[in-house]
């Protein structure tokens, strides 16, 4: 694999760090700013409403730019966005400085997905994707806990302090390694958004809304499961974090190698496990030796799936690649907003810690669906019995039938 996935790595693991690193701070930071834990809870919705609103937005202002140069200007503004946040001085300030820090969060995957793709083989592209958000998985098992670690110790302000760092470090790696890419040429705005015209492509959107959806669902609840249901200690779910965060970095890269031999089965098939394994841990959570197995396996079955979903964003949206990809970024957040909340809802309507784990199940059923339906548009040959043009391949088309 070429060396510049290893720059956008390093990026994707420093934008890891930053999105999840102030779920393990968030009291500390409420502390030294004098707000409510509620209140703080600001500082992730506007990070994630950051990369709803800066996914499409910075995409389309960036139409015209070389795709190394929109990429370093997503690494500046990301650097610029943790500093703010280290250096903030009141509650109004940080909410600001986290909302900049996800803008550029979704247009760097969506842009960084094209130019991952465009290192390779189109054989490949689905290990060269995964390459990229392994960064973003590992920051799960190394980036956030060193962050928490450091901001307990030291004070929150290090941890932002240290991933304004790793952004330096992903810019030179970026400036560096990356080689250079051609300048577009005849782009518009559109010509963009001429893509989403296709009903394949909002069937992309709506597999990520609800497949993701049924990860955050039971993610989201995780801690109070294992110390009130599984009996863990406190202590001991930092370590079993991290075995999910195993599980993710696993599963994209398995995902990575089994996308370039079959995208939508693999997708079809990465949500179906995590639908399983989504009731199996409902079933099993009482039980110390199982939960953290199916832990491990629900994280690795949900990330099964991510370059598969990036693999046919692209092959979908041809004409917009770039602006396809960020906005699975968008749709990514959506799920997590999506999946938290049903997974409250549940829970407040007193049905028990572990019923977001059966909310989840049903969420992925409706994700597999959509990729289902997806599939038998592709499969589909238009009147008069030629295939659609835009389909990627025959063995792609014919997936759900062989």
């Amino acid at each position: 694999m070429p060396i510049a996935l290893l720059a956008l790595a390093i990026a994707a693991f420093g934008i890891g760090t930053t999105e999840f690193v102030m779920m393990g701070l968030l009291p500390e930071v409420a502390t030294d700013l004098q707000v409510s834990i509620p209140d703080a809870g600001g500082y992730i919705s506007l990070y994630a409403l950051g990369v709803v609103i800066g996914a499409p937005a910075l995409t389309m202002i960036g139409l015209r730019s070389r795709r190394k140069t929109m990429l370093l200007n997503m690494l500046v503004l990301f650097t610029a966005g943790n500093l703010f946040s280290a250096f903030a001085t009141n509650h109004e300030t940080l909410l600001v400085a986290r909302f900049i820090s996800g803008l550029p969060h979704g247009a760097f995957f969506g842009v960084g997905a094209v130019v991952a793709a465009g290192l390779v083989a189109a054989d490949r592209r689905g290990q060269a994707i995964s390459m990229m958000f392994i960064g973003l998985t590992v920051a799960n098992i190394v980036g956030v806990p060193i962050g928490t670690l450091l901001g307990h110790a030291l004070g929150w302000r290090w941890a932002f302090g240290l991933v304004a760092v790793i952004g330096v470090i992903a810019l030179a790696a970026v400036a560096v390694l990356v080689p250079k890419q051609p300048k577009p040429t005849e782009v518009s705005l559109r010509g963009e958004l001429q893509a989403f015209r296709r009903p394949q492509v909002w069937l992309a959107f709506a597999v990520v809304v609800f497949g993701f959806a049924a990860i955050f669902s039971f993610y989201s609840y995780i801690k109070p499961v294992l110390t009130d249901v599984s009996g863990f200690s406190a202590t001991a779910v930092t370590p079993l974090l991290a075995v999910f965060g195993v599980g993710m970095t696993v599963g994209t890269a398995v995902g990575g190698r089994l996308a370039d031999r079959s995208p939508l089965k693999t997708l079809c098939a990465g949500i179906s496990a995590l639908a399983v394994s989504l009731v199996v841990f409902a079933l099993t959570a009482q039980n110390p030796i199982m939960a953290p197995i199916m832990v491990f396996l629900i994280g690795a079955t949900g990330f099964t799936a991510i370059p598969s979903i990036q693999a046919r964003i692209l092959d979908e949206a041809k004409e917009a690649p770039a602006l396809g990809s960020a906005s699975i970024q968008s749709t990514f957040n959506i799920a997590n907003s999506l999946g938290a909340y049903l997974g409250g809802v549940v829970i407040a309507a007193g049905f028990g810690l572990v019923s977001p784990s059966w909310i989840g199940a049903l969420l992925a059923l409706v994700g597999l669906g959509f990729a289902v339906l997806s599939g038998r548009l592709d499969s589909r040959p238009k009147r008069g019995g030629v295939v659609a043009s835009h389909q990627a391949s025959p063995a792609t088309e014919s997936e759900l039938t062989a």
